[in-house]
């Protein structure tokens, strides 16, 4: 058993307004590996070993490997999010738009919610909605506290609730990385990139490939 998988090319990046901006990093082709338990990784296979409940915006209950079988973009976000999560997932759609038609049907993109106690299923849902996702290919899930941790963990995501005192009272936000991963078929750590800093043509290519195989 080796030690935790290291935090790759993370980007701090606040949602206020005053934070600074991310520092540009290189997408990252990440070891394989297989996931034991809550930071415990072997050489070898799947993230979806990791079993943790989510609930996705119809209110299903569905697991990490939701769409196992398919290349898969995976990232963290807040639906309340005012500047990074919208861009992420700006970023997201103009990297699908880019694919061959093809490929682009083979992918699919799941966003997990760090702000459980907000982000209900009224709220994924009303992102799928304003966003125009295509429901076929989207997923907006949440998870309890303690297992979103751990997803983070597993990602190298880092966030941290940041109450910020504005015009309107006492609101709360989060510090949070932007880190895209991509997933094999069977759930394997391929690639890492900073959603923000990042240009989407690495998540391309290797898309490409992964739908060719």
């Amino acid at each position: 058993m080796t030690r935790a998988l290291p935090l790759l090319c993370l980007c701090a990046l606040a949602c206020d307004r005053k934070a600074p901006p991310p520092r540009p990093m290189a997408a990252t082709v990440a070891p394989r590996h297989a996931v034991l338990g809550p930071g415990d990784t072997v050489p070898g296979a799947s993230i979806y070993a990791l079993d943790v409940a989510l609930t996705d915006q119809g209110g299903k209950a569905i697991k990490l490997d939701v769409f196992r079988g398919h290349p898969v973009i995976l990232s963290m976000f807040y639906a309340s999010c005012p500047h990074a999560c919208p861009l992420l997932i700006s970023n997201v759609q103009t990297l699908e738009a880019s694919l061959p038609p093809g490929v682009r049907e083979k992918t699919r993109v799941l966003l997990v919610s760090f702000d459980p106690a907000r982000d209900t299923t009224a709220a994924l849902e009303q992102v799928l909605t304003t966003r125009k996702l295509d429901r076929d290919r989207w997923t907006l899930a949440t998870a309890p506290d303690d297992q979103v941790r751990e997803i983070a963990a597993v990602l190298g995501i880092k966030y941290r609730e940041t109450p910020i005192d504005g015009d309107g009272g006492l609101r709360r936000e989060y510090n949070h990385s932007s880190v895209i991963t991509l997933l094999d078929a069977q759930g394997r750590i391929d690639l890492r990139a900073d959603g923000l800093a990042d240009g989407t043509a690495p998540l391309g290519k290797r898309l490409a490939e992964l739908a060719a195989k």
